[in-house]
Protein backbone atom coordinates (compact mmCIF):
# COMPACT_ATOMS: atom_id res chain seq x y z
CA UNK A 1 0.00 0.00 0.00
CA UNK A 2 1.16 3.53 -0.81
CA UNK A 3 -0.45 4.93 2.35
CA UNK A 4 -3.81 5.44 4.01
CA UNK A 5 -6.40 8.02 2.99
CA UNK A 6 -9.60 8.31 5.02
CA UNK A 7 -12.62 9.88 3.35
CA UNK A 8 -14.92 11.48 5.91
CA UNK A 9 -18.40 12.09 4.53
CA UNK A 10 -21.71 10.46 3.57
CA UNK A 11 -21.61 6.92 2.16
CA UNK A 12 -23.84 3.86 1.94
CA UNK A 13 -26.41 3.20 3.36
CA UNK A 14 -26.93 6.96 3.08
CA UNK A 15 -28.04 7.99 -0.39
CA UNK A 16 -27.64 10.96 -2.70
CA UNK A 17 -24.95 12.73 -4.68
CA UNK A 18 -22.48 13.19 -1.80
CA UNK A 19 -22.48 9.48 -1.01
CA UNK A 20 -22.08 8.61 -4.69
CA UNK A 21 -19.16 11.03 -4.97
CA UNK A 22 -17.37 9.76 -1.86
CA UNK A 23 -17.66 6.14 -2.94
CA UNK A 24 -16.38 6.91 -6.44
CA UNK A 25 -13.46 8.90 -5.00
CA UNK A 26 -12.57 5.99 -2.69
CA UNK A 27 -12.43 3.65 -5.69
CA UNK A 28 -9.97 5.99 -7.41
CA UNK A 29 -7.67 6.01 -4.38
CA UNK A 30 -7.93 2.21 -4.14
CA UNK A 31 -7.05 1.87 -7.83
CA UNK A 32 -3.91 3.93 -7.18
CA UNK A 33 -2.80 1.58 -4.40
CA UNK A 34 -3.95 3.47 -1.31
CA UNK A 35 -5.90 2.04 1.59
CA UNK A 36 -9.08 4.11 1.67
CA UNK A 37 -11.77 3.53 4.31
CA UNK A 38 -14.76 5.86 4.45
CA UNK A 39 -15.99 7.20 7.78
CA UNK A 40 -19.66 7.98 7.27
CA UNK A 41 -22.59 8.96 9.49
CA UNK A 42 -24.57 6.78 11.83
CA UNK A 43 -26.77 9.88 12.16
CA UNK A 44 -26.42 12.52 9.46
CA UNK A 45 -29.54 14.61 10.12
CA UNK A 46 -32.19 14.24 12.79
CA UNK A 47 -35.46 13.30 11.07
CA UNK A 48 -37.04 16.67 11.84
CA UNK A 49 -34.26 18.43 9.90
CA UNK A 50 -34.33 16.09 6.90
CA UNK A 51 -36.61 17.34 4.10
CA UNK A 52 -36.98 14.11 2.11
CA UNK A 53 -38.83 10.85 2.67
CA UNK A 54 -35.80 8.83 3.81
CA UNK A 55 -32.05 9.29 4.14
CA UNK A 56 -31.29 5.68 3.27
CA UNK A 57 -30.69 3.81 0.03
CA UNK A 58 -32.58 0.70 -1.03
CA UNK A 59 -29.76 -0.32 -3.40
CA UNK A 60 -27.46 -3.23 -2.45
CA UNK A 61 -24.21 -2.29 -0.65
CA UNK A 62 -21.32 -1.21 -2.90
CA UNK A 63 -18.77 -3.98 -3.32
CA UNK A 64 -15.15 -3.63 -2.32
CA UNK A 65 -15.48 -0.54 -0.09
CA UNK A 66 -14.65 -0.32 3.62
CA UNK A 67 -17.40 1.91 5.05
CA UNK A 68 -17.59 2.72 8.77
CA UNK A 69 -20.94 4.24 9.84
CA UNK A 70 -19.51 5.99 12.88
CA UNK A 71 -20.23 9.73 13.02
CA UNK A 72 -23.25 11.05 14.91
CA UNK A 73 -23.59 14.68 13.85
CA UNK A 74 -25.58 15.58 17.01
CA UNK A 75 -23.56 13.82 19.76
CA UNK A 76 -20.42 15.61 21.08
CA UNK A 77 -19.27 12.50 22.96
CA UNK A 78 -19.30 10.62 19.66
CA UNK A 79 -17.19 13.36 18.06
CA UNK A 80 -14.50 12.90 20.67
CA UNK A 81 -14.63 9.11 20.34
CA UNK A 82 -14.35 9.13 16.53
CA UNK A 83 -11.60 11.75 16.71
CA UNK A 84 -9.52 9.62 19.09
CA UNK A 85 -10.10 6.54 16.90
CA UNK A 86 -8.82 8.32 13.81
CA UNK A 87 -5.94 9.88 15.74
CA UNK A 88 -4.75 6.38 16.67
CA UNK A 89 -5.28 5.12 13.11
CA UNK A 90 -2.83 7.83 11.89
CA UNK A 91 -3.97 8.04 8.27
CA UNK A 92 -1.67 10.02 6.04
CA UNK A 93 -4.56 12.11 4.73
CA UNK A 94 -8.15 12.77 5.70
CA UNK A 95 -10.31 14.04 2.85
CA UNK A 96 -13.38 15.55 4.50
CA UNK A 97 -16.53 16.72 2.74
CA UNK A 98 -18.06 20.04 3.83
CA UNK A 99 -21.41 20.96 2.33
CA UNK A 100 -23.42 22.42 5.22
CA UNK A 101 -22.34 24.55 8.22
CA UNK A 102 -24.57 22.42 10.45
CA UNK A 103 -21.86 19.73 10.13
CA UNK A 104 -19.15 22.14 11.27
CA UNK A 105 -19.20 21.37 15.01
CA UNK A 106 -19.08 17.59 14.55
CA UNK A 107 -16.45 17.51 11.81
CA UNK A 108 -14.38 20.33 13.27
CA UNK A 109 -14.21 18.63 16.68
CA UNK A 110 -13.27 15.25 15.19
CA UNK A 111 -10.50 16.83 13.12
CA UNK A 112 -9.07 18.73 16.08
CA UNK A 113 -8.68 15.41 17.88
CA UNK A 114 -7.05 13.77 14.85
CA UNK A 115 -4.50 16.52 14.31
CA UNK A 116 -3.05 15.93 17.76
CA UNK A 117 -1.15 13.02 16.21
CA UNK A 118 1.04 15.56 14.34
CA UNK A 119 0.94 13.31 11.27
CA UNK A 120 -2.39 13.41 9.45
CA UNK A 121 -3.00 16.11 6.84
CA UNK A 122 -6.61 17.30 6.57
CA UNK A 123 -7.93 18.44 3.20
CA UNK A 124 -11.53 19.60 2.85
CA UNK A 125 -13.56 19.31 -0.32
CA UNK A 126 -15.79 22.31 0.23
CA UNK A 127 -18.97 21.89 -1.81
CA UNK A 128 -20.44 24.96 -0.13
CA UNK A 129 -19.11 27.37 2.47
CA UNK A 130 -22.10 29.69 2.59
CA UNK A 131 -25.20 27.53 2.01
CA UNK A 132 -27.98 28.17 -0.51
CA UNK A 133 -30.55 28.40 2.29
CA UNK A 134 -29.15 30.37 5.22
CA UNK A 135 -29.67 29.47 8.90
CA UNK A 136 -28.58 30.94 12.23
CA UNK A 137 -25.07 29.84 13.16
CA UNK A 138 -23.88 29.32 9.58
CA UNK A 139 -20.82 31.57 9.80
CA UNK A 140 -19.43 30.49 13.20
CA UNK A 141 -20.04 26.82 12.40
CA UNK A 142 -18.28 27.17 9.02
CA UNK A 143 -15.36 29.06 10.58
CA UNK A 144 -14.95 26.42 13.30
CA UNK A 145 -14.74 23.67 10.68
CA UNK A 146 -12.46 25.51 8.25
CA UNK A 147 -9.98 26.34 11.02
CA UNK A 148 -9.50 22.59 11.60
CA UNK A 149 -8.25 21.92 8.05
CA UNK A 150 -4.82 22.22 6.40
CA UNK A 151 -5.94 22.82 2.82
CA UNK A 152 -9.01 22.99 0.60
CA UNK A 153 -10.41 21.93 -2.75
CA UNK A 154 -13.34 23.78 -4.27
CA UNK A 155 -15.23 22.92 -7.43
CA UNK A 156 -16.41 26.40 -8.41
CA UNK A 157 -15.14 29.98 -8.44
CA UNK A 158 -18.07 31.04 -6.23
CA UNK A 159 -17.13 28.62 -3.45
CA UNK A 160 -13.47 29.64 -3.72
CA UNK A 161 -14.46 33.27 -3.23
CA UNK A 162 -16.63 32.36 -0.22
CA UNK A 163 -13.81 30.24 1.21
CA UNK A 164 -11.29 33.04 0.88
CA UNK A 165 -13.58 35.23 2.98
CA UNK A 166 -12.87 32.82 5.86
CA UNK A 167 -9.44 31.42 4.95
CA UNK A 168 -7.37 33.90 2.91
CA UNK A 169 -4.01 32.16 3.40
CA UNK A 170 -4.26 28.35 3.65
CA UNK A 171 -3.65 26.43 0.38
CA UNK A 172 -6.74 26.02 -1.81
CA UNK A 173 -7.17 24.75 -5.37
CA UNK A 174 -10.19 24.83 -7.65
CA UNK A 175 -10.81 21.59 -9.57
CA UNK A 176 -13.63 20.69 -11.94
CA UNK A 177 -16.25 18.33 -10.50
CA UNK A 178 -15.35 14.91 -11.97
CA UNK A 179 -17.82 13.02 -14.13
CA UNK A 180 -20.18 10.59 -12.48
CA UNK A 181 -19.06 7.62 -14.56
CA UNK A 182 -20.33 4.97 -12.14
CA UNK A 183 -23.92 4.80 -13.43
CA UNK A 184 -23.04 2.73 -16.47
CA UNK A 185 -22.36 3.60 -20.09
CA UNK A 186 -24.83 5.66 -22.14
CA UNK A 187 -27.61 3.66 -23.80
CA UNK A 188 -29.70 4.49 -26.90
CA UNK A 189 -32.52 6.94 -26.27
CA UNK A 190 -35.14 4.47 -27.49
CA UNK A 191 -33.91 1.87 -25.00
CA UNK A 192 -33.97 4.39 -22.16
CA UNK A 193 -37.48 5.56 -23.04
CA UNK A 194 -38.75 2.00 -23.16
CA UNK A 195 -37.30 1.45 -19.67
CA UNK A 196 -39.23 4.51 -18.45
CA UNK A 197 -42.44 3.31 -20.14
CA UNK A 198 -42.00 0.03 -18.29
CA UNK A 199 -42.17 2.13 -15.11
CA UNK A 200 -45.36 3.83 -16.26
CA UNK A 201 -43.87 7.04 -17.67
CA UNK A 202 -45.91 8.18 -20.69
CA UNK A 203 -42.94 9.05 -22.91
CA UNK A 204 -42.97 8.42 -26.65
CA UNK A 205 -39.98 7.65 -28.84
CA UNK A 206 -40.52 10.83 -30.88
CA UNK A 207 -41.36 13.21 -28.03
CA UNK A 208 -39.23 16.30 -27.45
CA UNK A 209 -38.20 15.95 -23.81
CA UNK A 210 -36.31 18.15 -21.35
CA UNK A 211 -35.11 16.71 -18.03
CA UNK A 212 -35.12 18.49 -14.67
CA UNK A 213 -33.18 16.08 -12.45
CA UNK A 214 -32.43 15.95 -8.74
CA UNK A 215 -33.83 17.04 -5.40
CA UNK A 216 -36.42 19.81 -5.72
CA UNK A 217 -35.63 22.91 -3.66
CA UNK A 218 -36.56 26.53 -4.24
CA UNK A 219 -33.08 27.66 -5.29
CA UNK A 220 -33.20 25.20 -8.21
CA UNK A 221 -35.95 27.23 -9.89
CA UNK A 222 -38.46 24.56 -10.90
CA UNK A 223 -41.22 27.16 -10.51
CA UNK A 224 -39.43 29.36 -13.08
CA UNK A 225 -39.27 26.42 -15.45
CA UNK A 226 -42.96 25.61 -14.98
CA UNK A 227 -43.81 29.20 -15.98
CA UNK A 228 -41.57 28.78 -19.03
CA UNK A 229 -43.35 25.56 -19.97
CA UNK A 230 -46.61 27.54 -20.12
CA UNK A 231 -45.22 29.58 -23.02
CA UNK A 232 -47.52 29.19 -26.03
CA UNK A 233 -44.60 28.49 -28.37
CA UNK A 234 -43.50 25.50 -26.27
CA UNK A 235 -47.02 24.12 -26.33
CA UNK A 236 -47.16 24.42 -30.10
CA UNK A 237 -43.97 22.35 -30.45
CA UNK A 238 -45.26 19.66 -28.09
CA UNK A 239 -42.20 19.89 -25.81
CA UNK A 240 -42.47 17.91 -22.57
CA UNK A 241 -40.70 18.33 -19.26
CA UNK A 242 -39.64 15.24 -17.32
CA UNK A 243 -39.22 16.10 -13.63
CA UNK A 244 -37.22 13.34 -11.94
CA UNK A 245 -36.41 13.85 -8.28
CA UNK A 246 -37.81 14.03 -4.79
CA UNK A 247 -39.40 17.13 -3.27
CA UNK A 248 -37.18 18.49 -0.50
CA UNK A 249 -39.83 21.05 0.40
CA UNK A 250 -43.62 21.32 0.31
CA UNK A 251 -44.88 20.10 -3.07
CA UNK A 252 -48.25 21.90 -2.77
CA UNK A 253 -47.21 25.25 -4.31
CA UNK A 254 -45.79 23.44 -7.34
CA UNK A 255 -48.92 21.35 -7.83
CA UNK A 256 -51.09 24.44 -7.52
CA UNK A 257 -48.88 26.25 -10.05
CA UNK A 258 -49.21 23.37 -12.53
CA UNK A 259 -52.99 23.42 -12.19
CA UNK A 260 -53.17 27.20 -12.48
CA UNK A 261 -51.02 27.20 -15.64
CA UNK A 262 -52.89 24.28 -17.20
CA UNK A 263 -49.68 22.49 -18.22
CA UNK A 264 -50.20 19.03 -16.68
CA UNK A 265 -50.26 17.46 -20.15
CA UNK A 266 -46.76 18.87 -20.84
CA UNK A 267 -45.23 17.32 -17.72
CA UNK A 268 -43.94 13.87 -16.82
CA UNK A 269 -43.64 13.85 -13.03
CA UNK A 270 -41.49 11.22 -11.33
CA UNK A 271 -41.10 12.87 -7.94
CA UNK A 272 -39.77 9.98 -5.91
CA UNK A 273 -36.11 9.43 -5.16
CA UNK A 274 -34.34 8.04 -8.24
CA UNK A 275 -32.15 5.04 -7.29
CA UNK A 276 -28.67 4.77 -8.78
CA UNK A 277 -29.73 1.81 -10.91
CA UNK A 278 -32.22 3.98 -12.82
CA UNK A 279 -30.25 7.22 -13.22
CA UNK A 280 -29.00 6.53 -16.74
CA UNK A 281 -32.51 5.77 -18.02
CA UNK A 282 -33.61 9.30 -17.17
CA UNK A 283 -30.49 11.01 -18.53
CA UNK A 284 -30.41 9.00 -21.75
CA UNK A 285 -34.15 9.40 -22.35
CA UNK A 286 -33.89 13.20 -22.46
CA UNK A 287 -32.97 15.43 -25.38
CA UNK A 288 -31.41 17.94 -22.99
CA UNK A 289 -30.96 18.57 -19.27
CA UNK A 290 -32.26 21.88 -17.92
CA UNK A 291 -31.12 23.68 -14.75
CA UNK A 292 -33.05 26.94 -14.20
CA UNK A 293 -31.31 27.61 -10.87
CA UNK A 294 -31.76 30.89 -8.99
CA UNK A 295 -28.30 30.48 -7.48
CA UNK A 296 -25.65 27.81 -7.72
CA UNK A 297 -22.10 26.90 -6.81
CA UNK A 298 -21.31 23.78 -8.82
CA UNK A 299 -23.88 21.13 -9.65
CA UNK A 300 -23.70 17.35 -9.51
CA UNK A 301 -26.25 17.22 -12.35
CA UNK A 302 -23.83 18.83 -14.80
CA UNK A 303 -21.21 16.02 -14.58
CA UNK A 304 -24.02 13.53 -15.07
CA UNK A 305 -25.10 15.31 -18.23
CA UNK A 306 -21.51 15.35 -19.49
CA UNK A 307 -21.06 11.63 -18.84
CA UNK A 308 -24.24 10.74 -20.72
CA UNK A 309 -23.52 13.38 -23.39
CA UNK A 310 -26.72 15.32 -22.89
CA UNK A 311 -26.67 19.02 -23.89
CA UNK A 312 -27.62 21.43 -21.10
CA UNK A 313 -29.71 24.55 -20.69
CA UNK A 314 -28.58 26.38 -17.56
CA UNK A 315 -29.10 29.73 -15.89
CA UNK A 316 -26.31 32.30 -15.76
CA UNK A 317 -25.67 32.01 -12.02
CA UNK A 318 -22.76 30.82 -9.89
CA UNK A 319 -20.44 28.34 -11.56
CA UNK A 320 -22.89 27.07 -14.18
CA UNK A 321 -21.88 29.31 -17.14
CA UNK A 322 -18.22 28.26 -16.74
CA UNK A 323 -19.21 24.60 -16.77
CA UNK A 324 -21.52 24.94 -19.79
CA UNK A 325 -19.90 27.04 -22.56
CA UNK A 326 -22.74 28.83 -24.35
CA UNK A 327 -23.77 27.45 -27.75
CA UNK A 328 -21.04 24.79 -27.47
CA UNK A 329 -22.15 22.17 -24.95
CA UNK A 330 -25.44 23.89 -24.17
CA UNK A 331 -27.21 27.20 -23.73
CA UNK A 332 -27.03 29.78 -20.94
CA UNK A 333 -30.07 31.90 -20.06
CA UNK A 334 -31.30 34.33 -17.45
CA UNK A 335 -33.34 32.54 -14.75
CA UNK A 336 -36.70 33.98 -15.75
CA UNK A 337 -39.55 32.28 -17.66
CA UNK A 338 -39.19 34.18 -20.94
CA UNK A 339 -35.42 33.73 -21.19
CA UNK A 340 -35.71 30.04 -20.30
CA UNK A 341 -38.47 29.54 -22.88
CA UNK A 342 -36.34 31.28 -25.53
CA UNK A 343 -33.39 29.01 -24.70
CA UNK A 344 -35.58 25.90 -24.92
CA UNK A 345 -36.81 26.93 -28.36
CA UNK A 346 -33.26 27.78 -29.45
CA UNK A 347 -32.10 24.31 -28.38
CA UNK A 348 -34.66 22.56 -30.55
CA UNK A 349 -33.78 24.81 -33.50
CA UNK A 350 -30.10 23.85 -33.23
CA UNK A 351 -30.76 20.20 -32.38
CA UNK A 352 -28.91 17.77 -30.15
CA UNK A 353 -26.28 16.86 -32.76
CA UNK A 354 -25.09 20.50 -32.87
CA UNK A 355 -23.72 20.16 -29.31
CA UNK A 356 -22.28 16.64 -29.36
CA UNK A 357 -18.75 17.35 -30.72
CA UNK A 358 -18.03 19.99 -28.06
CA UNK A 359 -19.65 17.86 -25.34
CA UNK A 360 -17.37 14.94 -26.14
CA UNK A 361 -14.31 17.17 -26.22
CA UNK A 362 -15.13 19.16 -23.08
CA UNK A 363 -15.89 16.12 -20.92
CA UNK A 364 -12.24 15.02 -21.12
CA UNK A 365 -11.40 17.75 -18.56
CA UNK A 366 -13.44 16.14 -15.80
CA UNK A 367 -11.36 13.21 -14.56
CA UNK A 368 -11.16 11.60 -11.12
CA UNK A 369 -7.42 11.16 -11.43
CA UNK A 370 -7.00 14.94 -11.64
CA UNK A 371 -8.91 15.39 -8.40
CA UNK A 372 -6.90 12.69 -6.63
CA UNK A 373 -3.59 14.15 -7.82
CA UNK A 374 -4.67 17.58 -6.56
CA UNK A 375 -5.53 16.15 -3.14
CA UNK A 376 -2.16 14.37 -2.97
CA UNK A 377 -0.28 17.52 -4.01
CA UNK A 378 -2.03 19.55 -1.31
CA UNK A 379 -1.15 16.95 1.31
CA UNK A 380 2.54 17.44 0.52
Amino acid sequence: MRGTVVIMGPAYPLRGGLATFDQRLAREFLAMGYECPIYSFSLQYPDFLFPGATQYSTDPPPEGLDIHTRINSMNPLNWLSVGRELRRLRPDIIVVRFWLPLMGPALGTILRQVRKNKHTKVIAITDNVIPHEKRPGDRPFARYFLNSCDAFVTMSEKVMKDLRGFQPVKPAVQVAHPLYDNFGAPIPQTVARQALRDKGVAIGDHDRVLLFFGFIRRYKGLDILLDAMADKRIGELGIKLLVAGEFYEDATPYREQIQRLGIADRLLLQTDFIPDSEVRNYLCAADAVIQPYRNATQSGVTPLAYHFERPMIVSNVGGLPALVPHEKVGLVAVPDPTSMADAILRFFVLGESYFLPALRSEKEKYSWIRLVETLLDLSR
